[in-house]
């Protein structure tokens, strides 16, 4: 017989895999219906499944969180144009023109991303926090700004606006700190004590969307954005 807690996790597995599916059916059928543009329904998935550092804390077994992400590395790279199973991308189409029309790995390095930190820090969610929400919301908001209202360009690698990245910077830093408000409910920690090392994650993740290789950035903004929090002592 399972136990009480493993038929938890394993409900909670599922729930979470019925949520992604969701978000991916959702994000596939908004330019569809809503005349929304597919980088915005990109977006709006990067969010959705960002939202999901908040489900960690309710699993009981550490392995559950990595299983939840590690599939979607398959999912989303048998929908790139990089696949060799054709027939999976024209059955998921609407998927496959979201993945296609952003950065061919974009959204596999991102399943990627998720699935290290989970790997590692199942045990502490706000580290996946600081690595996952600023390119959840940072990045979201940073390229919704940057393209209505940026007006100052500037290029290292990618083409950039400077409102973007000030947007960047903002959305990181307070989607953080809310998440952060919400994890020090459930574990023993202080907001306060997280400033710091929440200016300096906000910051790098910051610097590092400006400087990262288009789509590359999926995989550098949540790594080293978690390292950074770590190193700053935001992790104790």
């Amino acid at each position: 017989m399972l136990s009480e807690e493993v038929l938890v996790d394993v409900l909670l597995t599922f729930v979470c895999y019925a949520y992604i599916l969701l978000v991916i059916f959702v994000s596939s059928k908004m330019d569809e219906f809503f005349h929304i543009s597919q980088k915005a329904s990109r977006k709006f998935l990067h969010v959705m499944i960002g939202n999901l550092v908040f489900v960690i804390p309710f699993f009981t077994g550490y392995i559950y969180p990595v299983l939840v992400a590690a599939p979607f590395i398959l999912v989303t790279f048998f929908v790139s144009p990089y696949s060799p199973f054709k027939s999976i991308s024209k059955r998921l189409r609407g998927l496959a023109n979201i993945t296609e029309e952003g950065h061919h790995l974009g959204l596999v390095l991102y399943a990627v991303s998720f699935t290290l930190l989970a790997s590692f820090f199942a045990s502490k969610p706000h580290v996946i926090a600081a690595g996952i929400l600023p390119m959840a919301y940072g990045d979201s908001i940073a390229s919704m700004i940057g393209e209505k209202y940026g007006k100052r360009r500037y290029k290292f690698v990618a083409d950039k606006s400077l409102e973007g990245s000030v947007a960047m910077f903002f959305a990181s830093f307070l989607s953080l700190n809310i998440s952060l408000v919400y994890f020090s409910a459930l574990y023993p920690f202080s907001v306060s004590t997280r400033i710091f090392p929440a200016l300096a994650t906000a910051a790098v993740a910051t610097l590092l969307e400006s400087l990262s290789p288009v789509g590359f950035d999926n995989l550098t903004v949540p790594i080293l954005s978690a390292s950074t929090f770590l190193l700053s002592e935001g992790g104790v």
